[in-house]
C-alpha cells in the first residue's frame, strides 16, 4: 500500500518536537491508569505470540492520565492523556464491552473535567485508542507524523483498515483546525519529562512513552506491549508488523524504566492489582 502524503498546509502548521533535555531539568509527573471498560474472554493468542489457543482473558480497556506543571501563561496544571479510549456506538455494538463508561465520564468520576485536558498523545490509530479524542474539546493531539501520513489521506479518508473511517475524518478535521501536533520520530520529548519512542511496530509508527515520576521513570507501553506476559516470556505481541522490532522495543523499555515494575502494558488487568488503587478502576503508577 502506498503511503498517503500529509497535507502540505497541515505539515507547515504542525509543530516540530525537539529532542529531550537532561532528566535533571524535567519536572515530575503524577500518572494514573484509568479503566473504563472490560472486553470479556479475549483470546490470549491475539495478544501474545505462541500462546495456547484455548486461553482467554478479560482485558482492561484503559488510558493514562499524566498531571504536571502547566505552561507559562496557561493552566496551572497540565493534564495529558496517553490515548483517549472509545465511545462511538458502532464499537459498543461490535465489541459489547462490560462495565463501560465513556472515557470522559471515567475522568469525571476521578474529579477531572474533560475540558481541562490540555493534551492527548495518541500511541496509534486503532479505534480503542483514538476514537475518544473528540470528547476532550480543548486538547492538543500529538501523533507521530509517519503514523498520521500512513493512515490518513488529505481528504480525511483512511488509507488502510487499521483506522476507522470516522476516526480518520475526526483526526483530519482536528488537523485542519490546528489542533494536531506531529511528532518527528523516535526519542522526541513531547513536554519536559515525557518522551515518545517508536519501534514497537504495533502499527506503522506506533509510539510509547517514558514519564519522569517523583521517584524514577515509568514506561507507558500502550499496545506496543499488551500484557506483562509479553515481557516475562519475551514474547512479541501477536498483532505487530515486525516481531523482531517489537521484541527490541520491549528490551528497550526495560532499559528505559527505572524498574521492570514501572513498565505498564496496554491491556493487562493486573495493572490494577500491581499498583495502588486510589479508587475503583484508577491505579496510581509509582
Amino acid at each position: 500500500m502506498r503511503r498517503a502524503p500529509v497535507l502540505l498546509l497541515a505539515t507547515l502548521c504542525a509543530s516540530f518536537v525537539p529532542g529531550a533535555p537532561s532528566a535533571a531539568t524535567a519536572p515530575a509527573w503524577q500518572v494514573h491508569a484509568i479503566r473504563y471498560a472490560t472486553v470479556k474472554a479475549f483470546p490470549v493468542r491475539a495478544l501474545v505470540t505462541g500462546a495456547d489457543s484455548t486461553r482467554t482473558l478479560d482485558i482492561a480497556m484503559m488510558f493514562w492520565l499524566m498531571q504536571g506543571p502547566g505552561e507559562p501563561g496557561g493552566p496551572r496544571v497540565r493534564r495529558i492523556l496517553l490515548d483517549a479510549g472509545f465511545y462511538r456506538p458502532k464499537f459498543l455494538d461490535t465489541w459489547k464491552p462490560a462495565e463501560f463508561v465513556p472515557p470522559s465520564e471515567a475522568l469525571q468520576r476521578f474529579g477531572i473535567a474533560p475540558d481541562s485536558i490540555t493534551d492527548i498523545i495518541i500511541s496509534h490509530v486503532h479505534w480503542d485508542h483514538l476514537d475518544g479524542a473528540d470528547l476532550f474539546p480543548n486538547a492538543r493531539i500529538w501523533i507521530q507524523r509517519e503514523e498520521y501520513g500512513y493512515y490518513v489521506r488529505d481528504d480525511g479518508t483512511p488509507t488502510h483498515g487499521a483506522i476507522d473511517s470516522l476516526d480518520a475524518a475526526m483526526l483530519a478535521q482536528m488537523m485542519k483546525a490546528g489542533r494536531v501536533k506531529l511528532v518527528d520520530g523516535d526519542a522526541q520529548e513531547i513536554v519536559p519529562g515525557i518522551t515518545a519512542y517508536t519501534g514497537g511496530k504495533h502499527t506503522f509508527a506506533s509510539e510509547y512513552l517514558t514519564v519522569r515520576l517523583a521517584k524514577g521513570t515509568a514506561v507507558l507501553a500502550s499496545d506496543n506491549c499488551y500484557l506483562y506476559e509479553n515481557l516475562e516470556r519475551h514474547a512479541p505481541i501477536a498483532q505487530t508488523l515486525d516481531s523482531t522490532s517489537n521484541l527490541a522495543a520491549q528490551d528497550r523499555m526495560k532499559r528505559l524504566a527505572s524498574s521492570p515494575r514501572l513498565i505498564v502494558p496496554g491491556h493487562d488487568p493486573a495493572v490494577f492489582e500491581r499498583f495502588h488503587l486510589v479508587r475503583p478502576g484508577v491505579a496510581r503508577i509509582e
